[in-house]
C-alpha cells in the first residue's frame, strides 16, 4: 500500500517531524493572534520577510535568516505602536505591498535564486534538510517558552488593557514581546506552507477553535490538534497525489473552518470578534470587557467573570 511505504524515505519523515514543529508552534502562537484581532499584522509579517529572505541571497546569507532577521524586525517595529496597531490597516497595507516590491528587486538582481523563490512563496515542507529541522525544533523551543512566559500578562493585556496598566502591566512591552514571538512562528510556518499561505496554518486552526468552543487552555489546545492534524493529512496527500502539500493544507485549513460556520457558535449567538468569548456576566454587546469594577469576578482572579475564562489575570 502507498501510505506504508511512506516513512520509508528520509525526506518523508523530515517533512512530517518539520510540519509538526512549525503547526504545533503556529497553532499555539495563532491562537493569540486571533484573539488580539492582529491577523492582518500577522499576514504583513511574512510578506516583510520575503524580502529579508531575497535580499540575503544577495548578500550570500541563507534565506531563512535573513527571514527570521527582518520579521522580528518588523514585528518589534509594530510591537512598539502598542494597541494603536490594531488601527494602522493601511500603514500595514503599504509597508506589506513595499516588501513584496523589494523582494521582487532583490530577486531581479539576483535571477538565479529565482527558482528557490517558488518554494519561498508557497512553501516546500518536503525539500525540508535534516539539519534546517533541528533549527525549526530549537527555534519551537525558545518561542513556546517565551509564549508560556508572557501569556498571563497577554492575556490580561488583550481582554482589559486599561486595568491591566493600572495593575503595572507595560502594554508596549507585551506587544513587542508577543510580535516577535509571532515573527519567529511566521518564519517556521513559511517552511511548511510559504510566504503567501502562511494565513492558512497560522489562522485558520485558531479561528476554528474560536468558533467550537469558548474555554481558553481547550481552544488553544484544539488549534494546536487541528494545525497539526491538517499539517500530517496535507503530507500524506501530496505523497499520494504528487499534489503540492501548502495546497492540501490550505485546503483542509479552509474545509475545516468552513464546517465550523455551519453549526452555530457556542452558546448559540453569533460573535464578531474573539474578545465576545469572554464577555462580562450580563453584557449582551461584543466589545471587549472595560476596566469597570463591574468586570471583575467575585474572586479578583480576573478582569472578566461568569463566562469560562478559566486562568486568573497577571495582575494578581
Amino acid at each position: 500500500m502507498l501510505i506504508a511505504t511512506m516513512f520509508d524515505y528520509d525526506f518523508m519523515r523530515t517533512a512530517f517531524g518539520a510540519g509538526t514543529v512549525a503547526a504545533i508552534v503556529a497553532g499555539s502562537v495563532g491562537y493569540f493572534l486571533v484573539m488580539r484581532n492582529l491577523v492582518f499584522a500577522g499576514h504583513a509579517l511574512s510578506h516583510v520577510g520575503f524580502a529579508g529572505a531575497t535580499g540575503a541571497v544577495l548578500i550570500g546569507v541563507s534565506p531563512f535568516w535573513g527571514l527570521l532577521a527582518l520579521t522580528i524586525s518588523a514585528g518589534i517595529a509594530m510591537g512598539l505602536l502598542g494597541e494603536e496597531l490594531r488601527g494602522r490597516d493601511i500603514a500595514v497595507g503599504v509597508v506589506l505591498s513595499l516588501s513584496l516590491g523589494l523582494g521582487i528587486l532583490f530577486l531581479h538582481l539576483y535571477t538565479s535564486y529565482a527558482t528557490q523563490a517558488t518554494s519561498l512563496l508557497f512553501g516546500n515542507v518536503l525539500g525540508v534538510s535534516r539539519d534546517a529541522l533541528w533549527y525549526l525544533v530549537g527555534l519551537a523551543v525558545v518561542t513556546l517558552v517565551a509564549l508560556s512566559i508572557i501569556s498571563r500578562p497577554l492575556l490580561f493585556a488583550t481582554l482589559d488593557p486599561e486595568l491591566a496598566e493600572a495593575k503595572g502591566v507595560s502594554l508596549r512591552l507585551v506587544s513587542v514581546l508577543f510580535l516577535v514571538i509571532v515573527a519567529v512562528a511566521v518564519a517556521e510556518a513559511v517552511q511548511v506552507v510559504g510566504i503567501l499561505l502562511v494565513f492558512a496554518l497560522m489562522v485558520g486552526p485558531a479561528a476554528a477553535a474560536f468558533r467550537i468552543t469558548a474555554q481558553l487552555r481547550l481552544g488553544m489546545a484544539l488549534s494546536v490538534v487541528l494545525a497539526v492534524t491538517e499539517t500530517w493529512l496535507g503530507i500524506a496527500l501530496a505523497y499520494v497525489t504528487d499534489w503540492p502539500p501548502s495546497f492540501w493544507i490550505t485546503l483542509l485549513s479552509s474545509v475545516i473552518y468552513g464546517l465550523t460556520l455551519c453549526r452555530p457558535l457556542i452558546r448559540g449567538t453569533a460573535r464578531t470578534s474573539p474578545f465576545s468569548l469572554w464577555r462580562p456576566a450580563g453584557s449582551r454587546t461584543g466589545t471587549p470587557a472595560t476596566s469597570s469594577r463591574s468586570s471583575t469576578p467575585p474572586n479578583g482572579k480576573g478582569p472578566v467573570g461568569g463566562r469560562g475564562l478559566p486562568i486568573s489575570a497577571a495582575g494578581d
